[in-house]
């Protein structure tokens, strides 16, 4: 199938850009074609964010969101800021204390898989193809002429296949999707986005990415305990040490409540679990007090793009365009990525537009969209949080965060000094005998919960006779290298149970429960080795999020 433009990820970035494209060619009376895939079983299934919006994009592509009915509903009305010292006390910090890019005013408390699936609406009826639960397995690429090398399309995966590789009854094939333009926004470690940097070294001049993981509930709360619009921000306890991190306790509408807990994942204990912090986390005062008698009624997970504006890579390569998470546009001073990944978006779709009314067939490297972005509030935005994460990886939790209220309340993100952290997350972990372990308590059913209890939340569903898209480079590393030295740490970073090593009266085993996984992609990012490569599985197969 043949399109002007194919859009591959239907978040944000990929919905706004596919929104622009079509107001510009029916603002010029012109024909385009444009569709969209997208791996999650509807729009909105894969998608997953704290999430306080900020709408200065949404501005910008649709000034009558309001009226059109966007799922923006709760507007924030107060900031709170804590430091935890231990599992019992917390204390405020003074809003003048607080680095600017925290305040709130403005923006909304939301669900994105909500305000995706509105923009969705809003793409359809502007004419634009949306496939879900079709996932795109591979780049295409032109094989000769004067286009050789440049991204052609991409090609979805087959369907039916069985664990042994064979075609099974049910059996469909995938289809080609050809472009002039092909558009990645697969959200943060996406498949292809990937394998498109390390392709094109598309950031051979840049510091790594940085990555958090990010762990979040949603709640239904006693309606005497609910703020609408309350959003609480904080870091310190349970993270101790070289353990980096922040919490989250949004209240939403609807009697609801979003709780959440990022975790940098350059943490060094190997012995550490994210999902077991996060679920003591919430027997500290600060959060028991709003959510005892409540009920949880979601669960979910996702990495997510810390390391902003020293780790963007390039985001031109001929033929296509990597935007939004892909790239690692969110704004970590901000914990937020949805306007930034729209505005990426929006700027993708005017270059790309310009080119095709200019004439232009496609395959070409379109540095129009380089310059756009150079001009644009998003380069501005991302140049002023360039030391946020870096600050706290080098100075820690305190003299990090001193740093950066100097920084943005001061110089307004303009200190005449830039740092960069340029190590690999995963290259941080110490050997497990050097580390002290956890001793974590067992949940209560009450305020923490277990692995699969969570994952159940999820609707995480895979066809379970299929070929794995969890991929091992080497079968023997888990347990001849990843055990010994780091007591095989993916047992513990995964938060939906799909590691193990069982114990059998033949030796020891290193399971995958490739059903569980929830597409976080921690495992991607986390592993020691980097023996673990995270590929499409079935499209459809994953987390159903309802409202988050």
């Amino acid at each position: 199938m043949a399109f002007d433009v194919v859009i591959v990820g239907a978040g944000p970035a990929g919905l706004s850009a596919a929104c622009r494209l079509m107001q510009q060619a029916r603002d010029a009376e012109r024909e385009l074609a444009v569709c969209v895939v997208e791996k999650g079983s509807e729009v909105g299934a894969h998608i997953l964010s704290g999430a306080v919006i900020e709408p200065r994009a949404l501005n910008e592509l649709f000034p009558d969101w309001r009226d059109l009915g966007a799922p923006l509903n709760t507007a924030v009305t107060e900031d709170r800021i804590y430091l935890l010292k231990d599992a019992d006390s917390a204390r405020r910090i003074p809003k003048a204390l607080v680095p600017k890019t925290m305040h709130n005013d403005g923006n909304y408390v939301a669900s994105l898989g909500n305000l995706c699936r509105w923009l969705a609406e809003r793409a359809e009826a502007l004419g634009v193809e949306i496939f879900p639960g079709f996932a795109a397995a591979e780049v295409l690429y032109h094989e000769d002429g004067p286009l050789k090398g440049s991204v052609k399309g991409v090609a979805t995966g087959d369907m039916g296949v069985t664990a042994s590789g064979e075609q099974g009854l049910n059996y469909m094939p995938g289809m080609e999707l050809h472009a002039r333009y092909t558009l990645f926004s697969e959200g943060c470690r996406g498949h292809l986005g990937k394998q498109l940097i390390e392709k094109f070294a598309l950031d051979k001049d840049v510091d790594p990415q940085h990555y958090g993981l990010g762990i979040k509930e949603l709640w239904d709360i006693d309606p005497a305990r609910h703020q609408p619009g309350l959003v609480v921000h904080g870091a310190g306890w349970p993270l101790e040490g070289d353990t980096n991190g922040g919490f989250f306790l949004y209240h939403a509408e609807d009697h609801q409540v979003v709780v959440g807990l990022i975790i940098d994942l350059n943490y060094r204990n190997p012995w550490l679990s994210p999902f077991d912090e996060f679920q003591r986390m919430k027997h500290h005062p600060l959060f028991a007090r709003t959510l005892e008698g409540g009920k949880r009624v979601s669960y979910g997970a996702r990495a997510i793009a810390k390391g902003g504006f020293n780790s963007l890579p390039k985001m031109t390569l001929p033929g296509a365009l990597l935007l939004g998470c892909d790239a690692g546009t969110l704004n970590f001073a901000k914990i937020k990525g949805t306007h930034t990944a729209m505005k990426s978006g929006m700027l993708a779709a005017e270059a790309v537009f310009e080119a095709l009314a200019g004439g232009d067939e496609g395959g070409q490297e379109l540095s129009v969209f380089s310059e756009k972005f150079r001009h644009s509030w998003l380069y501005d935005e991302l140049f002023r949080s360039r030391n946020f994460g870096p600050a706290l990886h080098r100075f820690g939790t305190v003299l990090g965060s001193a740093f950066n209220v100097i920084d943005h309340n001061l110089f307004g993100g303009k200190i005449p000094v830039t740092l960069h952290d340029r190590r690999q997350d995963h290259a941080e972990l110490k050997p497990a005998a050097e580390c002290q372990r956890f001793p974590y308590p067992k949940p209560d059913g009450k305020l923490s919960f277990d692995k699969l209890s969570s994952v159940f939340l999820s609707n995480t569903n895979h066809e379970e006779d299929q070929p794995s898209h969890l991929r091992l480079k080497d079968a023997q590393i888990p347990l001849s290298t990843n055990l010994p030295k780091w007591a095989e740490p993916a047992q513990r970073y995964c938060p939906a149970g799909v590691y193990e090593v069982i114990d059998e009266a033949e030796g020891r085993r290193f399971q995958i429960n490739a059903q569980n996984c929830v597409h976080c992609k921690t495992c991607d990012i986390k592993d020691p080795s980097q023996n673990i490569r995270w590929v499409v599985p079935e499209g459809g197969g994953g987390p159903n999020y309802p409202n988050m």
